[in-house]
């Protein structure tokens, strides 16, 4: 078994890194709060008070989980990131969705130093990540993957190698892009049909077995009623928030602009996402935005 430094225990973290623990390895568990650290703890794992201290030497893997492009940078090339005591072969896992090119240059900065690196972003939510059914779309050296791909697979049950580094992030991006597009019309087809007089029950039955099915439906329904288990059925409580969807829908027009590609429905989206964090809709449920398409919200 191997010792594993898990930076970021947040929704997702915290889960990912307990299954982990489950499996038998040593997960020293380190983020801002407290608490969570106290939570790791409590689970079987260990606890990191300050991370630039920590004594990394029985550190074989760093896994980190975290919210934004600069937070990773910070970890991996900051001074109070990653201690001085990180033996050289470390592999080092990113799993936070960040930018592409944040995440190459992490990623390459790594390397020269001697540290196997993936960027491997995940899809599949909270409740995936306490199941251990994520999947990771992984960018790196097939060296590096191969290194990694014994701990994404505790973690994950699909894990998927998309090529050079900083893919990972590419296929994350991309896969969000499309979600938030597809979950937008899915929410609009609901709310038509309500207002014709179909009930949501009927137009599933039917959509989801004709051409118009897609998992945004049959998974994640945002009309409630068909799918218990989706957040439409607790008030929208998330799983993956509004806020989280539209950082990803931002990082897509980022990338898109530099790579002079056309994503109209995209930037629509984005648009719409948007006015769910004006009206301070942001912390629900991506799925929420059904309050806004049927006028709920502002």
């Amino acid at each position: 078994m191997s010792g594993i430094l898990f930076i970021g225990l947040g929704n997702m973290g915290s889960g990912m890194a307990a299954n982990l623990v489950k499996a038998g390895h040593t997960v020293y568990g380190c983020d801002l709060v407290s608490d969570l650290v106290a939570a790791h703890v409590s689970g079987g794992g260990e606890g990191v008070d300050k991370l630039s201290e920590f004594l990394a030497g029985d550190i074989d893997v760093v896994i980190t989980m975290l919210p934004a492009g600069k937070h990773v940078a910070d970890v991996y090339t900051g001074p109070d990131g990653l201690p001085s005591s990180i033996k050289p072969g470390t592999i080092f896992i990113d799993c936070s969705t960040i930018d592409v090119d944040t995440a190459r240059a992490i990623g390459a900065g790594a390397r020269e130093r001697g540290f196997p690196f993936v960027d491997a972003p995940v899809s599949g939510g909270t409740v995936a990540a306490e199941a251990g059914t994520l999947t990771f779309m992984a960018g790196g050296e097939k060296e590096d993957f191969d290194k990694a791909r014994p701990y994404l697979e505790v973690m994950g049950k699909n894990v998927i190698h998309a090529g050079a580094l900083g893919n990972g992030q590419v296929a994350k991006v991309c896969n969000n892009l499309l979600l938030g597009i597809s979950m937008i019309g899915t929410c609009e087809a609901f709310n038509l049909a309500e207002r014709l007089g179909l009930d949501a029950q009927t137009f599933f039955d039917i959509s989801s077995t004709a051409s118009g099915q897609c998992w945004s439906m049959t998974s994640y329904c945002p009309a409630p009623g068909p799918v218990p288990a989706s957040p439409a059925n607790r008030d929208y409580q998330p799983g993956f928030s509004a806020a989280m969807m539209l950082k990803d829908l931002r990082l897509a027009h980022g990338i898109a602009e530099r790579a002079d590609a056309s994503i109209p429905l995209g930037s629509h989206a984005e648009q719409l996402y948007a006015m769910m964090e004006a009206a301070a809709a942001e912390d629900l449920d991506f799925s929420g935005v059904m309050k806004l398409i049927n006028g709920e919200l502002g």
